[in-house]
């Protein structure tokens, strides 16, 4: 498996630098690296972490499909920003879907940590649709992902995985700078 663990963690941090760079060639090599982490966790009995790469592939594909439609005449992905109303209903809903995710992990299966893994996994949906949408937002939330991933993978012995989310952490923070730059641009440009 960690040859298979590896290759996943390859293509996931190369996933993700596209992401930051607003590239839609983040989308293929996405649906590739999910279809793989989804046996990797599965064995490794992190249920929810399998069965989100199932959420991801979709999201991604619908991803895919909204930022081809959002790009503007140069080519580049338009990002934006929630309000605060909008912030608070995806915390509150992340939060309510954590508790009942993570209980019925922990009452209906053999998974390892559920309240912590099911805690990035609900995090990691909120994350993905957000940036589906284009919302510089997304990139806090993946900060708190990979900030909380590392220990967990660590402490399953995912070595290749933890050390992915390391560099996933870099990534995140890379990302939310280049987005918020592209955001002060855009709105400079609509105020000109």
């Amino acid at each position: 498996m960690n040859m298979i663990e590896a290759l996943a963690a390859a293509l996931v941090i190369l996933n993700v630098a596209l992401v930051a760079g607003r590239s839609l060639w983040n989308y293929p090599v996405a649906l590739i690296a999910v279809a793989i982490y989804a046996s990797v966790f599965f064995e490794a009995r992190l249920y929810s972490d399998s069965l989100l790469q199932g959420f991801f592939f979709a999201a991604n594909l619908y991803g895919w499909a909204n930022w081809s439609r959002s790009r503007q005449a140069a080519g580049e992905v338009v990002v934006d920003t929630l309000d605060s109303q909008g912030r608070t209903r995806w915390l509150a809903g992340g939060i309510t879907a954590w508790v009942i995710w993570s209980a019925l992990m922990h009452r209906y299966t053999d998974a390892s940590y559920p309240w912590w893994d099911g805690a990035i996994a609900i995090a990691s949906v909120a994350a993905q649709l957000l940036q589906a949408r284009r919302r510089i937002e997304s990139w806090w939330v993946w900060i708190a992902v990979d900030m909380a991933s590392v220990p967990l993978y660590v402490a399953k012995g995912l070595w290749f995985t933890a050390g992915v989310y390391g560099v996933l952490l870099a990534l995140a923070v890379y990302g939310y700078v280049d987005w918020q730059r592209a955001a002060s641009r855009r709105q400079l440009a609509v105020a000109a």
